[in-house]
Order: C-alpha cells, then sequence, then structure tokens
C-alpha cells in the first residue's frame, strides 16, 4: 500500500526537480550571455524556425 501512494509522490518530485532545473538553467543563461544563447527544449537547431533542411 506505501508504494502505491509513494509511487506518484516520486514522479511529481521529479518532474517537479526537472522545472526547476529548466528555470535554473535559463537564469544562468541570461547572467551569461556570452556563452550563448538560451536552447529552449526542442527548440531545435539555429538553421530556421526550429527545424533544418538537409535535402
Amino acid at each position: 500500500m506505501v508504494d502505491l501512494l509513494l509511487a506518484p509522490l516520486v514522479v511529481f518530485a521529479v518532474l517537479v526537480g526537472w522545472v526547476w532545473v529548466q528555470r535554473l538553467y535559463a537564469r544562468f543563461a541570461v547572467r551569461n550571455p556570452e556563452l550563448g544563447p538560451f536552447r529552449r527544449e526542442g527548440g531545435g537547431c539555429s538553421c530556421g524556425k526550429g527545424h533544418c533542411d538537409l535535402g
């Protein structure tokens, strides 16, 4: 029974941690612009509008 209640809490904690790390990274990127632009997750490369045409 404890496992059944603990599993969703662990998943929620991992998701909250992921959001916290993303915000931490965004703040770091703003404070250190010399290291390059902030890259959002799933943004692709910088070829244009989030995707590159290789053909």
